[in-house]
């Protein structure tokens, strides 16, 4: 995974709530092999039409937003079916954090499996965030892991709360299993340790 430490990126807002797993990437493309270019099935049917052209009222497929790396999204975000397809399209596609006030349970969690930092605003904050980058296309939004802030495009921070060891993970560019067998020698110790003092396990 990509380190994460400062995000300083252009904020594309999308102000609709409860946007579920399927309308990120729907069911028919959950066949595609992760390897390949998922960003390209995200918000599929919200961004093109029938045919295959682009939606052209749809936020993504306005030209100041097109290199957006930050969405800012309303509440619920992600909820639905357990779908890590969900993230991998955000990640393909580039964007490497989700603002909102709520995220569905398991989409937060798969966020973080993948390194996509999912930041949890309050409702008015998060409300502002998505009106002044609304007001501003292409504004750029700046989220420091270290100091656990988002600078907003009028330069006003705002504080955000992230479990210790899940910031350790994004800071190093690790998961849970990388974490993990990197204490693979601390894990031989212990196990040598137990062994000797209990012999009878």
């Amino acid at each position: 995974m990509e380190r994460f430490t400062l995000l300083d990126a252009v904020a594309v807002p999308i102000a609709l709530a409860n946007i579920d797993t399927d309308q990120i990437i729907p069911a028919r493309f959950l066949r595609k092999p992760r390897q390949e270019g998922l960003g390209q099935f995200l918000f599929h049917d919200l961004r093109f039409l029938d045919d295959g052209r682009e939606r052209p009222d749809f936020v993504l497929n306005l030209a100041p937003y097109r290199a957006a790396r930050i969405l800012v999204a309303d509440r619920n975000f992600g909820c639905g079916s357990s779908r890590e397809y969900a993230v991998l399209a955000l990640c393909h596609y580039g964007i490497r954090a989700v603002i909102a006030p709520s995220f569905g349970d398991i989409f937060f969690n798969n966020c973080f499996k993948n390194g996509l930092l999912p930041i949890v605003l309050a409702e008015a904050e998060a409300g502002a965030l998505r009106a002044q980058i609304a007001a501003r296309p292409g504004a750029q939004v700046a989220i420091e892991l270290a100091a656990q802030s988002v600078t907003f495009p009028d330069g006003k921070s705002h504080a955000f709360a992230i479990d210790g060891f899940r910031k350790h993970c994004l800071f190093e560019g690790i998961d849970e299993l990388e974490f993990t067998l990197g204490q693979a020698e601390a894990i031989a110790d212990f196990e040598a340790c137990q062994a000797a003092e209990m012999p009878w396990l």
